[in-house]
């Protein structure tokens, strides 16, 4: 079966040319009434605050709109005692994975290791599966696997303490570094890249999905179109006396005032004119439906070994990405689920019966 499918709350607005895409989120209640009434989702992705709790149960129940998924930014050094307090709300709300986002940066601007970070998840993964809420790591720009060449390492320090690595696949971290210089420059990608030894284009062969996959660790598919060498988002300019979640006090990415933001976002459907900063073409998305596909076919192969066991559309409404953008950011997440499930129902279709 296809897993359930939620929408990130980030994600629901009725954003539109006279109503650009906001920072200032619509309340509670409007983002769950607006997944629920879409008709295509199965879920609601968010943890709550704690004093938000209330409004989550009530919405739960009267869309019938379950959380099955919650995600939260951790910095080493200063938020271990902030994971005990995430994983209780995430229980309380009925999430049953904890997407986490352990930064590049422990609290006072030190690198992390892959050896602290495989730390961080063997202590996560007993604190949450003493609640019934798993784990889940994600591939994440500023975060400890931007450098996606240290998911490997890390998910085997994990598994030779005979514990399951739980990976969150959100890819178009990696497309949007695609002939990109400065991006790939950033967390030292160049060489490796351009020698063949590390493969970010998902149609080549020795691709990082294609290997993901083969380890049985991807747990969590987060999509989200990105192009690569994709437009940065010139409509939402840096403000370092007011940095929005995901961007951490101490950045891999050179954060400066007026630095347009990153372009981990591209429109999934053609935007209207005045709608967008910058040209748009089909093929761009060529790369984020292939991960789709190949994420979906190797649930469908696998069978019941399948470790997929969420997916959630992640259009959302932060700097990097879909910030000031003049069209429906609902709907970009709405289109996205709709590719998922016709191409689920593509993938397992019976091959049409040749006539004699």
């Amino acid at each position: 079966m296809l897993p359930p499918i939620g929408c990130n709350g980030r994600g629901a607005q009725a954003s539109s040319l006279l109503a650009p895409v906001s920072l200032v989120e619509p309340p509670i209640e409007e983002q769950f009434r607006l997944v629920h009434e879409s008709g295509v989702f199965d879920s609601f992705d968010r943890l709550p605050m704690r004093d938000q709790l209330d409004t989550f149960l009530r919405c739960i129940e009267h869309y019938r709109l379950p959380v099955q998924t919650a995600s939260w930014f951790y910095a080493l050094g200063r938020d271990e005692q902030l994971l005990p307090e995430k994983l209780v709300l995430a229980a309380e709300v009925g999430a049953r994975q904890h997407n986490m986002m352990v930064y590049w940066h422990d609290a006072t601007g030190r690198p992390v290791s892959n050896d602290e970070v495989a730390e961080f998840y063997l202590h996560a993964y007993d604190l949450g599966m003493a609640r019934g809420v798993e784990p889940t790591f994600e591939l994440h720009v500023n975060m400890w696997s931007e450098d996606p060449r240290r998911v490997v390492p890390v998910a085997d320090a994990v598994r030779r303490r005979g514990v399951p690595f739980n990976f969150t696949l959100d890819y178009s971290h990696v497309i949007f570094k695609i002939g990109n210089a400065q991006e790939l420059a950033i967390c030292g990608l160049t060489e490796d890249v351009a020698a063949g030894r590390t493969v970010l284009d998902p149609f080549l062969p020795g691709n990082l999905v294609d290997q993901w996959l083969g380890m049985g660790i991807v747990r969590w598919l987060q999509v989200r179109s990105a192009a690569p060498n994709g437009p940065r988002n010139i409509w939402s300019r840096s403000d370092p006396l007011s940095a929005p979640a995901a961007v951490p006090e101490h950045a891999i990415f050179p954060y400066q005032a007026g630095e347009p933001g990153r372009g981990i976002l591209y429109p999934f459907t053609r935007p209207e004119p005045g709608a967008w900063h910058s040209s748009w073409h089909a093929p761009a998305l060529d790369a984020t439906r292939e991960v789709v596909r190949k994420v979906l076919a190797h649930h469908r192969d696998a069978g019941s070994a399948s470790r997929l066991r969420a997916i959630t559309t992640e259009m959302i409404n932060l700097p990097d990405y879909a910030h000031n953008a003049r069209f429906s950011l609902i709907e970009e997440n709405v289109a996205i689920a709709r590719f998922v499930r016709d191409s689920w129902q593509r993938a397992t279709a019976p091959a049409p019966v040749a006539s004699a």
